[in-house]
């Protein structure tokens, strides 16, 4: 199987897929997540499911989703020390004329305060325009999750408006904030 190995490098983070050696790293930050400071914040996770060959599982869906240009995931790293501080992914809504994705970011929560988001998804969206071709980036966002509306804006994102009953959760439809980007845009 072909490899997807795209990287960047910001100040003080690696932007990269996930390997199979992150595995100790990767369950350590999980299992050292405070508890939940938010409604959009999972906090401390039950990772009991999560065993070795489960995540070798998952770094090959990764590498899989990538490959088929559904979705690229990516692990952020702080570069002095390899830490796993959280994930940024695209996933890819239309090619051809559109050059469409929606991206999607998580920071570790004993990480928050520091920077880290908004150097990660800085990094990572130039990945997204430079190195995957794409035009137009999106993030969706619940309207009263007021955290990821700040980092999006703090990046260069655009508010472009409200999606009425736009995703299924919690049983129900919900409207999500459409923040956009696209390239030629100066990004933070």
């Amino acid at each position: 199987m072909k490899e997807f190995n795209l990287q960047k490098e910001s100040a003080r983070l690696v932007i990269r897929p996930l390997k199979t050696e992150d595995y100790q790293n990767w369950l350590h930050e999980f299992n050292a997540r405070h508890p939940s400071q938010h409604a959009y914040d999972p906090g401390k996770l039950d990772m009991s499911e999560c065993t070795e060959e489960w995540f070798r599982d998952l770094v090959n869906k990764h590498q899989e989703l990538a490959i088929n240009d559904t979705a690229h995931v990516f692990g952020v790293f702080h570069k002095a020390d390899g830490t796993h501080i959280g994930m940024v992914d695209f996933s890819t809504l239309a090619r051809m004329n559109f050059q469409w994705t929606r991206i999607g970011y998580t920071i570790h929560n004993q990480y928050w305060r520091k920077g880290y988001g908004k150097e990660a998804v800085s990094a990572a969206l130039q990945v997204a325009f430079h190195d995957l071709g794409f035009h137009r980036i999106e993030a969706h966002i619940n309207l009263d999750n007021s955290p990821s509306s700040q980092l999006a804006q703090s990046v260069g994102m655009a508010y472009e408006g409200v999606r009425k009953g736009f995703i299924y959760e919690n049983e129900k439809w919900t409207d999500q904030l459409v923040y956009v980007v696209t390239a030629g845009n100066d990004i933070e």
